[in-house]
């Protein structure tokens, strides 16, 4: 008989693939609808918030405690800021120096998985995580690599270095909470913080929220639904099975998925050099999930009620 922790873990596996493909969309819909940073941010969050919120409400799932409302709060703030400032750096700088400023997310997650929650990752696990961030920075380029190594960073590269901060901050504080949460519930609650959050940093910035055409309408629709409540519903089942740190370096394949998209969405053709980078980040995800650290994987989350929509 199949052990069924076996299975919930090939599940979150599953369901992290599709969330990484999902997202891979991200950055593609940001630049097609190049609105602001914070009005992308928040459109994103709020329409996921339209399919999700309502169906969180009404499903009959234990409600969190306090502590465990204000870590899902906590992690939507932290989402919220992170897609601001990453939507806003790709309209200050080049897609490439972003792309490889904000993933520097799996090492935060790492750290403060060993620091925090004192989890033992194991050697092959930095090892793989090293070999993730070389190919990085072989995939997004040599000279956005040159401007990082020799400090040469505008304000654009700033914020996308600190959204990957925001970044690994929720992700790990999703691991916490999905161990007890369902994924609906945790998203709702996720999502309320998001919206909240940003509806208010628009209003501070008096960005515009509306006006726009209708080629941005429909890259931020695909940006909500297929990016952000598609993909974030897979990630978040998934981070209730497997822990922060694998999962972060995981991820980092979505910049290959979008590599790949751009070819017939943008029109970009990729290099000798990025597909090879591409190969080396996939080799560093698997080492890095190979690695058999002294804590076992989440397998046993509170019952999750969202399992089958992520699987359908």
């Amino acid at each position: 008989m199949a052990d069924p922790n076996q299975k919930n873990v090939f599940l979150a596996y599953v369901a992290l693939s599709i969330g990484i493909v999902c997202i891979g969309f991200s950055a593609i819909f940001v630049k097609i609808a190049g609105a602001p940073g914070a009005v992308s941010a928040f459109y994103r969050v709020l329409i996921a918030g339209i399919g999700i919120v309502p169906w969180g409400i009404l499903q009959r799932a234990k409600r969190p405690s306090p502590k465990e409302t204000i870590i899902i709060a906590a992690g939507g703030v932290s989402i919220a800021l992170n897609l601001a400032l990453w939507n806003t750096s790709i309209l200050l700088t080049s897609a490439a120096t972003a792309t490889l400023l904000a993933n520097n997310a799996p090492l935060w997650v790492g750290l403060g998985a060993l620091l925090l929650f004192r989890e033992h990752l194991s050697f092959r696990y930095w090892c793989g995580l090293i070999l993730s961030i070389i190919g990085m920075a072989i995939l997004v380029g040599a000279i956005a690599w040159s401007r990082v190594h020799r400090f040469q960073l505008n304000v654009g590269d700033v914020l996308a270095f600190i959204s990957s901060g925001f970044y690994a901050a929720y992700l790990l504080t999703t691991q916490r909470a999905r161990v007890r949460v369902d994924t609906l519930t945790f998203m709702t609650i996720s999502l309320l913080s998001s919206i909240f959050v940003l509806l208010i940093l628009n209003l501070a910035m008096g960005t515009s929220l509306t006006g726009y055409s209708p080629k941005t309408w429909s890259a931020l629709i695909g940006l909500g639904l297929i990016s952000h409540m598609g993909g974030w519903l897979a990630i978040n089942y998934a981070l209730g099975h497997l822990r922060a740190a694998r999962v972060s370096v995981t991820l980092l394949a979505q910049v290959i998925v979008t590599a790949l998209l751009s070819i017939p969405l943008l029109g970009e053709a990729l290099s000798r050099r990025q597909i090879f980078g591409g190969m080396v980040v996939l080799c560093g995800i698997y080492l890095a999930n190979q690695s058999k650290g002294k804590k076992p994987e989440i397998t046993q989350p509170s019952r999750d009620l969202s399992t089958t929509a992520v699987q359908q």
